[in-house]
């Protein structure tokens, strides 16, 4: 998981760029906007599954998690019981998703 770590990293600093760029900062934020979504692209298509469905959706845990983390450290709002209850359960969800037993 800390390749899907890294790889929300990167998903949400670019998207936090050009959510920047949309709400009136310089229209140099699409560089490192751009710069961190192919990273994202690129870390993301790394991921060790078969499918890239699951992969995928197990990662959807992980940036969940993220986000809330992204509100409290970069925007200052501290994530409440709702947020980490859901983001608890994301979780859950993705370790189910990436390590149930096949055959």
């Amino acid at each position: 998981m800390p390749l899907y770590a890294l790889a929300a990293a990167l998903e949400i600093a670019g998207c936090f760029a050009v959510f920047s760029w949309w709400r009136g900062a310089s229209v140099l934020w699409l560089l490192p906007a751009a710069l961190a979504l192919a990273g994202f692209a690129y870390l993301l298509a790394l991921a060790p599954s078969t499918y890239a469905g699951r992969s995928y959706a197990a990662y959807g845990g992980v940036y969940i998690a993220a986000s809330l983390l992204w509100l409290w450290l970069v925007e200052g709002s501290r994530p409440d019981w709702a947020d980490l209850s859901g983001a608890a359960l994301a979780l859950a969800g993705a370790a189910l998703i990436l390590f149930a037993p096949r055959g």
